[in-house]
């Protein structure tokens, strides 16, 4: 079996797949972020939306650059998050789940939540390719999967570190460019990973 790429290579690979394609990744992230922050502010009903729409929908935008690095959607991105309301009861369920395992372990400690949060990180990834497992089985799967890479997954978020705080000095403008390679690289890792699993 094959080692796992570095890090730096997988940026390097993302960086390549996105270079001449950045237009839809960051119009699909600016409609995502316009949603979701318009969710969030609904008077009185914007937790329950943010629950009932949001926690799902972010699993549909993970998907989706999920499927841009497979070449499967990359010229039409911006409706693709809504496709995981077609099965929309399995998502929320699975989103929910991790929502509240993650929060349950973070009330233990701060640290073990950390950890649990990166053990779930492949889920989303597994409830689209493996649509015959049920959300906790794709939970376990995920923790299964990240045994031994979850540092490895944590390093690659900490190297994006730098570009959040150029990110800020734009005013949040560069997200909409970070985001995209960063939820690459997060598909990316889910495919070398599953390679080796």
């Amino acid at each position: 079996m094959t080692m796992m790429p570095e890090n730096k290579e997988i940026r390097a690979s993302v960086r390549g797949e996105l270079k001449g394609n950045w237009t839809q990744p960051v119009l699909c992230t600016l409609v995502y972020l316009l949603l979701i922050a318009g969710i969030s502010v609904i008077p009185f009903a914007g937790w329950i939306a943010t629950i009932l729409v949001g926690t799902p929908l972010a699993y549909g935008f993970t998907l989706t650059f999920l499927g841009f690095m497979r070449n499967e959607n990359r010229t039409e991105m911006v409706g693709q998050p809504f496709k995981v309301f077609n099965n929309y009861g399995r998502y929320l369920g699975g989103s929910l789940l991790v929502a509240i395992f993650t929060l349950l372990w973070t009330l233990l400690l701060i640290i073990p939540g950390i950890i649990k949060a990166y053990a779930y990180a492949m889920t989303p990834y597994i409830m689209k390719d493996q649509p015959e497992l049920s959300a906790v089985d794709c939970i376990d799967r995920s923790m299964s999967m990240m045994n031994g890479y979850k540092w490895k997954l944590f390093l690659l978020d900490l190297s994006f570190i730098g570009w959040y705080l150029l990110s800020c000095l734009s005013l949040g403008i560069g997200l909409l460019w970070l985001t995209p390679y960063i939820y690459c690289s997060r598909a990316k890792f889910y495919e070398e990973l599953k390679q080796r699993n």
